[in-house]
């Protein structure tokens, strides 16, 4: 056998040797996502998740399995600007309580870590809701409690449209006028709650002051359920290293979202030139009724060249967790996909089947098992476990 035909066999071997150590740590691992809007979508546009949606979302229940999923956290969202919040909220659990009736072989819902554990050694997904805005109890601590008794496990405290008891990023950002900042009276009656409920509190949207107030307040471990870093991406939506260190030292976790805009800080700007392109086709959509974010995703698939071109690569959202692992440590950082809430996704993170591609990057930059087995879902259970004692 000649040299050259040596390596390459010795090149081809490294790589099946290298596809079966990252699959078998990706297989092994507990991975949980803290955030997926599927059931926003199973609403609107009458999906069932326990079919084949390929091509269709970036979720389903067969491309889960294919993707190792074992915990599942169902974001619960509708506008901040909707009338009837609390109602839509019990619609969009209804909808999932349908999925887990069907399908009991595959996907159960638990209500705390012992139950979650039991499912997932059966080889099924733990499924948990997390409610996406404080405005789908409409301003009722009463409506707060009966959402936890259905399966919810955290309550984001405000979306980009805030509640009237704690402002938005969104707003603290963009609105001059406000006649406060951070939580009222009765926003830190809701963090009191949650805390006695053992709700986990999500900071994910919030303003800086809702956020310092969350962080002076709660006597639990608190959750950034779809966040990334504001050193690399100067977007609103990301947290800044003083925040990155308060939720380690509260024992919190921050769970790195995907979406290109919070990771790629180019991002923004391909996607107002796209937009000016097609600018006329857009406001036609729009002037149709049809949302702005639906109008986006539609111009995406339609353009879909154009669409594949402006992705960001998956080292950025490595970044992302590496770099809040530099700052604070391996046991603070997990993922919250946002799949099914944003239009594009980093390439090969095509949907939910594609999981183990993030395993395979951490692998390459050199995170033993036991520090991937933290990241996919270890660090979570340690804040959902925290949050459960009395």
């Amino acid at each position: 056998m000649n040299t050259t035909k040596a390596a390459i066999i010795i090149s081809l071997l490294t790589l099946q040797l290298q596809a079966q150590q990252y699959q078998d740590i990706h297989n092994k691992a507990i991975l949980v996502d803290t955030h997926n809007d599927i059931l926003m979508k199973t609403v609107d546009d009458g999906f069932s998740i326990d079919s084949n949606l390929k091509g269709k979302t970036h979720t389903d229940l067969a491309r889960w399995k294919q993707g190792g999923l074992d915990v599942q956290l169902f974001s619960v969202y509708c506008d901040g600007a909707s009338k009837n919040a609390y109602a839509m909220a019990n619609r969009e659990m209804d909808s999932l309580d349908a999925v887990i009736a069907r399908n009991p072989d595959k996907i159960v819902k638990v209500a705390n870590y012992k139950e979650l554990i039991n499912v997932v050694k059966q080889h099924k997904i733990a499924a948990m809701a997390g409610v996406e805005g404080g405005h789908m109890i409409e301003d009722d601590l009463n409506k707060l409690e009966t959402l936890y008794k259905r399966g919810a496990r955290y309550l984001s405290l405000t979306h980009n449209v805030a509640p009237s008891w704690a402002t938005s990023a969104a707003d603290e950002t963009n609105n001059p006028n406000l006649q406060h900042k951070g939580l009222t009276d009765f926003g830190k009656q809701v963090v009191k709650r949650m805390n006695q409920l053992g709700m986990m509190i999500d900071v994910s949207h919030s303003g800086e002051q809702t956020f310092w107030d969350v962080i002076n307040i709660s006597t639990k471990p608190i959750i950034a359920s779809h966040s990334s870093v504001y050193s690399l991406v100067p977007h609103l939506r990301n947290l800044k290293d003083e925040q990155i260190k308060a939720i380690a030292k509260n024992g919190g976790v921050i769970q790195v979202n995907f979406h290109p805009g919070f990771i790629d800080p180019s991002f923004d700007q391909k996607e107002a030139s796209f937009l000016q392109n097609h600018k006329i086709e857009n406001d036609s959509l729009t002037k149709t009724g049809m949302d702005g974010w639906y109008a986006l995703d539609y111009l995406y698939h339609k353009y879909s060249e154009e669409a594949e071109a402006m992705r960001p690569p998956l080292s950025m959202l490595i970044d992302h967790i590496e770099y809040i692992i530099k700052l604070v440590g391996v046991d603070y950082v997990g993922i919250g996909s946002d799949f099914d809430g944003i239009n594009l996704t980093p390439q090969g993170l095509d949907d939910v089947s594609a999981y183990p591609l993030i395993t395979k990057a951490l692998l390459e930059r050199g995170y033993n098992e036991k520090e991937i087995n933290k990241i996919l879902g270890e660090n979570f259970l340690r804040v959902l476990k925290a949050n459960e004692l009395q």
